[in-house]
């Protein structure tokens, strides 16, 4: 009997304790919050400047009389300066791409071509899309020859120095070192360019 009275009073004094600290405890829980994000600087979208890289690329080459058909990769260098008017660019570069296009099925090759640019494009912050006109130099193993380029291209700011793009170039030669034969050369080139 001692021990149920015991474990009574013990049960009622347990019972009574929230009652003496100001009745029953309520518990409550803070809602959790998300830490804020932290900031990233982002690449700089002004593409004013010098600059220039290196660039990998492919080339197929069509012909009038379909004689000097080819095609070949290239690689080479370039670079240029442009200004940043807002949200129009507009620059001049130049570049020489080594070149292994074969024409012919190996009767001839254009071993090189240089080109100098005008680049006109849009600012799209840490990406421009340009257009560009060039004057184009050839040379082959049957002789150089110049001719006009005409294409398309994207640049993305990887960081405030860096740039990778890709550019489409249309290449236009007539009568191509007099052999009565007009050339057509379309090139893609994947691009790592630096800003200084």
């Amino acid at each position: 009997m001692k021990r149920i009275m015991a474990l009574a009073a013990a049960t009622a004094t347990l019972g009574a304790v929230p009652a003496l600290a100001g009745g029953p405890v309520a518990v409550v829980e803070e809602p959790m919050v998300a830490p804020a994000p932290v900031a990233v600087a982002a690449p700089s979208t002004d593409w004013s400047g010098l600059y220039g890289g290196v660039q990998l690329g492919y080339g197929d080459v069509g012909s009038s009389t379909g004689a000097l058909d080819g095609n070949g990769f290239s690689g080479g260098l370039f670079g240029g300066y442009r200004a940043d008017l807002g949200q129009f660019v507009a620059g001049v570069e130049g570049n020489y791409d080594k070149t292994d296009f074969t024409l012919g099925g190996g009767a001839a090759s254009v071993d090189s071509i240089a080109r100098l640019k005008l680049i006109g494009g849009y600012d799209l912050g840490p990406a421009l899309v340009y257009g560009t006109v060039a004057a184009v130099r050839a040379d082959s193993t049957l002789g150089a020859d110049n001719g006009w380029g005409a294409g398309v291209g994207v640049d993305y700011a990887l960081s405030n120095g860096m740039t990778l793009g890709a550019e489409l170039m249309e290449h236009r030669f007539d009568n191509f070192v007099g052999s009565g034969t007009d050339l057509d050369a379309t090139t893609v080139n994947a691009r790592l360019g630096f800003r200084f």
